[in-house]
């Protein structure tokens, strides 16, 4: 499964291709297979997002997907050390995929 990452360029904040436009939520990521460099291009073209690129993921046993790495998991929910500033501090299974 390859999905899309960049950075919101008006806030700087992390972002995930949900297959129309980009969400904050790495689970409304999408599989975009083959189509990865076109729509990069064009959601750089149009400046709605910076520095994207597609990384690897994989569907969790529930169904919600994971970033492969370590890095984009961490920027797909937060820091691993505080609990509390990660985007869903209060799911408890919010931290089990991290590390």
């Amino acid at each position: 499964m390859k999905i899309l990452t960049g950075n919101d360029l008006l806030t700087g904040f992390v972002t995930w291709w949900d297959g129309q436009g980009w969400s904050p939520h790495v689970d409304d990521a999408v599989d975009v297979g083959d189509e990865a460099e076109t729509i990069l291009a064009r959601e750089e073209a149009a400046r709605r997002v910076n520095a994207s690129y597609a990384i690897e993921a994989s569907l969790d046993e529930n169904g919600k997907v994971r970033p492969a790495h370590i890095k984009d998991r961490v920027r797909a929910l937060g820091p691993t050390v505080r609990p509390d500033l990660t985007l869903k501090p209060a799911e408890p299974e919010a931290l089990n995929w991290v590390i």
